[in-house]
């Protein structure tokens, strides 16, 4: 079976974790010291500070900027529950508007008739490593005074005209076990704004600002010094992950002829976390699937359910109607493009989806 997603863990990686143990410093240590300054050179921000997982990542950064009860904040309803569950973690209104169909990314040209009194900032979502139109957002929100954070969970590396993802604002990056750089679990907060990350800092230990005196009520965020370890080594890594993924992906869209294939666009650069196809509308989205698993090819739903129609954010966000993200979680289909892919297996991806 060919796996949709395969973590590249080799010697470097076994190494680096026996290090941390035998040092005995184990927690937010050194390597984590040395992961936030990769990601800090990577985003060319000022400060990158490391949580114990995206979720947190997004979660601190919101609080961080002050976002609370009677704030709304605008995201996309085509995305991972955690960019909607953070918002809700905080107390804040999530406020929902369509995605475009080419991108799945939020529709800018939406966003400014969501904004109200309320609204407090905007977080966007670089889906699947496809960046989102950052400077048509950022017109809007330096017209309304509001803020950006950047949900960019799934584009470690990617650029938008020229720009790192995460260097304009304050960005959420996840290192979970499946991402483009992963160390098993784990969040880095890119920013450049020195109160912020003084903030975020003490947020991820308990409000902590010195040793065991607390400003405020923080959480228990801290990454440890085994999973940064990790991070370290994949992060060396990065350029060779993110070209193996772009070449998969150019194959793939050279060559698949039965589905309707992703698009990104000439002003930025696309990281392919994930390679999403959407069918036709019409057909039969089960029997694709289940014909592609016998031929040996694990793929899977990114996203089956808009955040809307979850139980828990319906409640909050009541009934909406946003046609595009709907019909995309109809017919969207991801495959492999992971860098571990051989040739033969992107010829075999090729050939077996042209059966559909």
């Amino acid at each position: 079976m060919i796996p949709i997603a395969k973590p590249l863990i080799g010697s470097a990686e076994k190494r680096a974790v026996l290090e941390v143990l035998e040092s005995g410093h184990l927690v937010q240590g050194s390597r984590v010291a040395q992961l936030e300054e990769m990601f800090a050179q990577l985003c060319n921000t000022g400060h990158a500070v490391a949580t114990s997982s995206g979720t947190n990542a997004l979660h601190i950064a919101l609080l961080a900027h002050g976002v609370g009860p009677g704030d709304e904040v605008i995201t996309t309803p085509f995305t991972f529950i955690a960019s909607v569950n953070s918002i809700i973690y905080t107390g804040a209104q999530p406020v929902l508007v369509d995605v475009e169909a080419e991108t799945f990314n939020i529709d800018s040209t939406l966003v400014q008739q969501a904004i109200t009194p309320r609204t407090k900032a905007i977080l966007p979502v670089h889906l699947f490593g496809c960046p989102c139109d950052l400077d048509e957002l950022m017109n809007i929100v330096e017209s309304k005074k509001l803020l950006v954070i950047e949900d960019c969970a799934q584009a470690i590396g990617a650029t938008y005209r020229g720009r790192p993802i995460g260097s304009s604002n304050t960005g959420c990056f996840s290192l979970y076990a499946t991402k483009n750089v992963m160390s098993v679990e784990g969040g880095i907060i890119t920013t450049n704004d020195d109160a912020i990350a003084e903030r975020a800092r003490m947020l991820r230990n308990h409000g902590m600002k010195h040793r065991y005196h607390h400003e405020f009520l923080g959480f228990n965020a801290r990454m440890s010094d085994i999973h940064a370890a990790i991070g370290v080594v994949q992060m060396r890594r990065l350029d060779e992950f993110t070209a193996k993924r772009r070449a998969n992906a150019a194959f793939l869209s050279a060559n698949l002829k039965t589905v309707i294939i992703p698009r990104g666009k000439n002003d930025r650069c696309h990281v392919w976390h994930q390679y999403t196809v959407r069918l036709d509308h019409g057909r039969d989205r089960d029997a694709a699937v289940q014909q592609l698993k016998e031929a040996g090819i694990e793929v899977d739903i990114f996203y089956s359910t808009p955040v809307h129609k979850e139980r828990h954010i319906h409640k909050i966000v009541g009934d909406l109607s946003l046609p595009v993200a709907e019909r995309l979680a109809r017919e969207v289909i991801s495959l492999p493009v992971h860098p571990a892919l051989s040739q033969e297996d992107l010829e075999l991806i090729v050939a077996e989806v042209n059966k559909l």
